[in-house]
């Protein structure tokens, strides 16, 4: 059986009450396995965010130290995700250099090294604060 294919975007809007929620999953579950799929950052990110989220809960800190060490490893793949989805955008429209296409792929290159950024220091400080001092 063939799954129906909307003829255009109008096709998947006005949708409300519980077929919304389950259409926003399903749309979801594609975003994650997309990325998944197809982007080498993401499942870098994914993989250390495995990893280091059992060793956040298992750290002997306060419970809105766990937070914040966990917040810091969402935040990273929020970002990458989005980024991710900037540059299938501009990707969409043509492989022709343009310095907006440039800009917009450079800010969200920005956006993912604040991101890893702010989780390192969370990381770092976290330990740090805890069993050194």
């Amino acid at each position: 059986m063939e799954k129906h294919q909307p003829k255009d975007a109008s096709e998947l809007k006005g949708k409300t009450g519980l077929r919304r929620l389950m259409n926003a999953a399903k749309y979801s579950a594609q975003g994650f396995r997309g990325a998944w799929q197809t982007e080498e950052a993401f499942r870098q990110e994914a993989i250390l965010a495995c990893v280091m989220l059992p060793v956040a809960v298992l750290l002997p800190v306060t419970t809105v130290e766990k937070l914040l060490l966990i917040l810091g490893l969402f935040i990273v793949l929020i970002v990458e995700i989005l980024n991710s989805a900037i540059e299938a955008v501009v990707d969409r429209f043509g492989g022709e250099i343009h310095p907006l296409s440039g800009k917009a792929k450079d800010l969200g290159s920005a956006a993912v090294l604040l991101a890893l950024t702010i989780c390192a220091i969370i990381w770092c400080t976290i330990p740090f604060t805890n069993f050194i001092l």
